[in-house]
């Protein structure tokens, strides 16, 4: 199977837990990811290596910076230096304020592929895409109505097969 730049990154860059994701942690996280929440890396069993998440920047920021100086600095060094010290603190800004979107962005994806991967667990027969936002509401009307922890998974399944 080939896999996709973004796959290779996450697999570099995180560790992901042999454990299954339980019923419960999957439902919590789908609601919060939805919600554009911040989701527990430990419900969904994955930790990043914060040292590979910096060398898979460095070389991301290598491949777009280095062309870029190539081509501004002909025209860079015929202009008065002042716009080059200024160009250079822009982008140095850049890639440092950047590090921070790409952790986010990297740790979205993770977060959604493990979702993926719990739910095609727990619910074979209904497609994720279609479903996750049913599953969504149906999990905090449970929790509204404080459904017991043990009765949650029959609720929200006896939920689901109703409006599906």
């Amino acid at each position: 199977m080939k896999q996709s730049i973004k796959e290779k990154i996450i697999s570099y860059v995180f560790k992901t837990s042999n454990q299954p994701i339980l019923f419960r942690d999957l439902l919590s996280a789908n609601s919060h990811y939805n919600e554009g929440m911040y989701v527990d890396a430990g419900k969904l069993g994955f930790r990043m290596n914060i040292t590979r998440a910096y060398i898979v920047y460095l070389i991301i920021c290598a491949l777009i910076v280095m062309p870029l100086i190539g081509i501004t600095h002909y025209f860079l060094k015929q202009i008065n230096f002042h716009f080059s010290i200024l160009s250079t603190v822009i982008v140095t800004a850049t890639v440092f304020i950047g590090f921070n979107f790409f952790k986010a962005w990297i740790r979205d994806a993770i977060t959604l592929r493990q979702i993926k991967k719990a739910w095609s667990l727990h619910f074979p027969f209904f497609a994720y895409e279609k479903y996750n936002k049913k599953v969504e509401e149906i999990y905090n009307e449970g929790l509204k109505k404080e459904i017991p922890k043990k009765e949650l998974e029959q609720y929200v399944l006896d939920a689901i097969v109703k409006e599906g």
